[in-house]
């Protein structure tokens, strides 16, 4: 079966930082090829790229995952129908998320505990991933519900209609990263994007800065002379290949018709294919970012859109790359070795037959990718990609 993946490989060099760190505050790394790489999780980066959605897409097209989405139903809800209090609100749309997705709404027993203050609002037991047109569903079906009595939602019709409107027209992110409630598998929805947790393409050892703070407001005549604080930060810099695959038709089934009704119905799969290519390559976690500044962007990509099964290049670096004067440091070495692996696999497994191929590279070090494909900049790549990614769809 003819199938449409689009693969994303980057190689990115990143100065000494901290992007992810693990529970002791040191940056996370992995055993690949025998040594010690540098790696930022899969979750790290798919956070960042969601994040970089809202740089791009309109906040209609893209949801919202927290656990206090009684809350954020309810606000909707107190804009439809004013005359409905707060408490009430919290309720409606507690009772409304349960009938929609069979998960508790409850207040917190933290919260309950206090009993300080007014009470807080319900909340799910876990991170909850609606879009703003569910939302929006919910609340209009909320109001309807008000003063209606407790039995409304028990009606079967209702609760079709409120799972309807919890599992259609998913926004962009949703339809991308996927959506898992524990207590409704039903309306879960398989992710159409793979991220694979970046990591180094060399050997590395994480190193420590020892700093200091001054206190501005010391009497160097009759305090002390020490630092106001002292500590230390953990950090590293490394060379890394980051990879990415999107199922181009689960992607569009997810979408299904999109969010808007005069558009060609290519479009809403096109847009978001185009949107997660962007936001995964220009998108940074932000880990420490205030004390490393690493603000960098890959300097070589290799974008692929294949008809069968994806296919991580990896690989190439088992055996970690190690510098060397003569030959520069290591993204050069990287971009060789991938250059001369990418053919050989292909030509192995049979995949070099029509694979769409294009290159984004910066600077000689990138200059042996040069003849795996189309080189283009961004906007270009961008552009061509979505009307490859539309023709295909357009023809399924």
């Amino acid at each position: 079966m003819t199938r449409t993946i689009l693969e994303v490989h980057a190689l990115q060099t990143v100065p000494p930082s901290c992007l992810n760190r693990d529970d002791t505050g040191t940056p996370k790394s992995a055993v690949y090829g025998g040594v010690r790489r540098a790696r930022v999780s899969s979750q790290a980066w798919k956070r960042a790229t969601r994040r970089s959605f809202h740089d791009v897409l309109d906040p209609g097209e893209l949801g919202v995952r927290t656990r206090k989405v009684a809350e954020l139903l309810a606000e909707r809800i107190v804009r439809l129908d004013g005359s409905i209090e707060q408490a009430q609100a919290w309720a409606l749309a507690a009772e409304t998320i349960q009938t929609a997705t069979g998960s508790k709404i409850e207040t917190p027993k933290r919260a309950a505990k206090d009993k300080q203050g007014p009470p807080p609002a319900p909340e799910s037991k876990y991170l909850m991933f609606l879009s703003a047109h569910q939302l929006d569903g919910l609340a209009e079906l909320a109001v309807k519900a008000h003063g209606v009595g407790a039995d409304h939602f028990k009606d079967k019709g209702v609760k079709d209609l409120a799972k309807r409107l919890a599992n259609s027209r998913h926004s962009v992110d949703i339809a991308l990263f996927g959506r898992m409630v524990a207590d409704g598998a039903d309306i879960n929805v398989d992710a159409a994007a793979q991220v694979a947790h970046a990591i180094s393409v060399h050997r590395v050892d994480n190193e420590s800065d020892y700093y200091t703070a001054v206190d501005d407001y010391k009497n160097r005549e009759t305090d002390d002379l020490g630092a106001g604080m002292i500590g230390t930060v953990e950090f590293n810099s490394a060379t890394l290949y980051r990879y990415a695959a999107v199922d181009v038709d689960l992607l569009r089934r997810n979408l299904g018709k999109g969010l808007r009704d005069d558009e060609p119905l290519t479009q809403p799969v096109r847009r978001a294919a185009e949107t997660f290519v962007e936001c995964f390559l220009t998108s940074l976690p932000t880990g420490k970012i205030n004390t490393f500044g690493n603000h960098t962007l890959p300097e070589a990509v290799v974008i692929k859109i294949r008809s069968t099964r994806p296919v991580s290049f990896v690989g190439a670096f088992e055996e970690p790359c190690r510098t060397d004067p003569g030959i520069g440091g290591h993204m050069r070495q990287a971009c060789a070795v991938l250059a001369d692996y990418i053919p050989e696999i292909e030509e192995a497994y049979g995949l070099r037959q029509e694979v769409p191929t294009w290159i984004l590279r910066v600077g000689k070090n990138t200059e042996a990718l040069a003849p795996l494909g189309e080189q283009r900049t961004l906007q270009q790549l961008i552009t061509e990609i979505g009307a490859e990614v539309a023709q295909r769809q357009d023809g399924a």
